[in-house]
C-alpha cells in the first residue's frame, strides 16, 4: 500500500477465511504491531491469547456461534487488565477498553498490511468464554479477532461511512 489512508481503506470485516494457515512469520510481525500500540500513561493494561489448536478453536466457537467465524484458522482474544489500567484523575474515568481498541486497531492493520483477513468481534458470550478460558479475575474480555487468508469468494460489504461534514466540527 502506497498510504496509511490506502491501508485504511483496504481493512474490511472479513467474514469468511480460506484453509490457508497464517504463517509465523506474519504472526509475529501483527503481534509486535501490537505490542507497540500505545496506551495511556504506557500502562499497556492487555493481554493477547493466541488460539490455534483444534481444541481451542472449537471452544472459542462456542462463545459466538456463527458460521463464518468457524472458518478462521486462529483467534486473538483481546483482554483487558484492571489491575493495571489507568483511571483519569478527574473523573475516574477508566481508560483500560479505549487502550486495548486501539492494540486491537494496530492488529487488523498489520493484518490487512500483510494481506490477511480480521473482524472485531464483540457480541460473544464472556461468561463461557471466561469458563472456557479461565485466566486471572482481572482480566477481562473485551474482543476476539478472527484472523487468516480472505477467501477468495469472501464478500466485502459496503461501509457506507458518513462524510466527514457530519462528524466533525472546527471551533
Amino acid at each position: 500500500m502506497d498510504s496509511f489512508l490506502e491501508l485504511c481503506q483496504t481493512r474490511y470485516s472479513v467474514r469468511k477465511y480460506s484453509d490457508a494457515p497464517v504463517s509465523d512469520s506474519d504472526l509475529n510481525y501483527i503481534l509486535e504491531c501490537v505490542r507497540i500500540a500505545p496506551s495511556g500513561v504506557n500502562f499497556q493494561p492487555w493481554k493477547f491469547v493466541v488460539v490455534k489448536s483444534e481444541e481451542g478453536r472449537k471452544k472459542l466457537q462456542r462463545c459466538y456461534d456463527r458460521e463464518w467465524f468457524s472458518s478462521a484458522p486462529l483467534y486473538i482474544i483481546a483482554y483487558k487488565d484492571t489491575a493495571s489500567e489507568w483511571v483519569r484523575k478527574y473523573d475516574g474515568k477508566h481508560i483500560g477498553d479505549i487502550d486495548v481498541a486501539i492494540a486491537v486497531e494496530h492488529l487488523c492493520l498489520a493484518a490487512t498490511e500483510k494481506g490477511l483477513g480480521t473482524c472485531w468481534v464483540c457480541n460473544f458470550d464472556p461468561s463461557l468464554l471466561s469458563e472456557l478460558f479461565p485466566q486471572r479475575e482481572n482480566l477481562v474480555p473485551v474482543a476476539l479477532i478472527p484472523l487468516g487468508h480472505i477467501a477468495p469468494d469472501c464478500q466485502k460489504r459496503e461501509q457506507g461511512r458518513k462524510v466527514l461534514s457530519e462528524i466533525v466540527e472546527t471551533i
